[in-house]
């Protein structure tokens, strides 16, 4: 039995500590993000933001702090990582599809075999998904007869399929080819317009000003700064940021 607090944010974060070994990869996290907001978090690399957002369905586990996600610990045990990890969707650098499954049996598998969906409804839902990133007809494919945009446009329908209430995009543009950034991006814009729960980790500045609420800027493993898009890019309080800024604008 899973207990939610009523009314709560999509996410709470409690000066959650993580280390690797000696490495200290997360100092003592606050964060707090509202349902329908869209965060994107950015920094230099070995800053702590993938690990962040991999805290969030416990892909990695924490050593301090709390978190909390719609209203349930995550951290208090391990009876509601289940149950989180049912809402939350995730999208990675690499696609991570079954090269053996096609796209729709791709789609299908985890709403059938952890929501216990009956075929005929998992098939209607992953159609429906694979029409809204665009590429309904490639259902019949096979992962490796598709570009790398299309690949993750998969894998984006993929975790809609579970009707998440938070989805997660851990760099979903790095490992693709510069043509192939916009149609993954695009897809990312309308799922924002509609009102998903977004945490990003992008370099993608332009889609950052487009589409954020609010931008994360983190480093050494600290949020540094915390900002609405217009004055994170046109007046950043801390030097970091300025520099972080100056380096990517280059």
């Amino acid at each position: 039995m899973t207990e939610r607090t009523s009314g709560a944010a999509a996410v709470r974060m409690e000066k959650v500590g993580k280390w690797f070994g000696d490495f200290h990869a997360l100092k003592g996290i606050d964060l707090e993000v509202a349902n329908g907001e869209r965060i994107v978090i950015c920094g230099p690399s070995g800053s702590g933001k993938s690990t962040l957002i991999r805290t969030l369905n416990q892909l990695e586990p924490v050593q301090e702090g709390r978190i909390f996600v719609d209203g349930m610990e995550l951290t208090g045990g391990d009876r509601n990582v289940d149950a989180i990890r049912r809402e939350v969707g995730m999208v990675f650098q690499s696609f991570n599809l079954f090269p053996h499954m096609t796209v729709l049996e791709n789609c299908m598998i985890a709403p059938r075999k952890v929501k216990k969906i009956d075929k005929a409804e998992a098939e209607k839902t992953a159609r429906h998904f694979l029409e809204r990133v665009r590429i309904p007809e490639q259902a019949d494919k096979y992962p490796a007869q598709l570009s790398g945009g299309q690949q993750q446009r998969v894998a984006i329908a993929r975790a809609l399929c579970m009707n998440p209430k938070l989805m997660l995009f851990d760099e979903p543009t790095s490992a693709l080819d510069p043509e192939m950034v916009k149609e993954v991006l695009d897809t990312m814009i309308d799922l924002a317009q509609e009102g998903m729960t977004m945490l990003c980790v992008t370099h993608e500045m332009s889609f950052a000003r487009s589409v954020a609420d609010r931008i994360i800027f983190m480093d050494r493993g600290e949020i540094v700064e915390v900002a609405p898009p217009d004055r994170f890019f046109d007046a950043p309080e801390h030097e970091r940021t300025r520099n972080f800024l100056g380096q990517i604008s280059h």
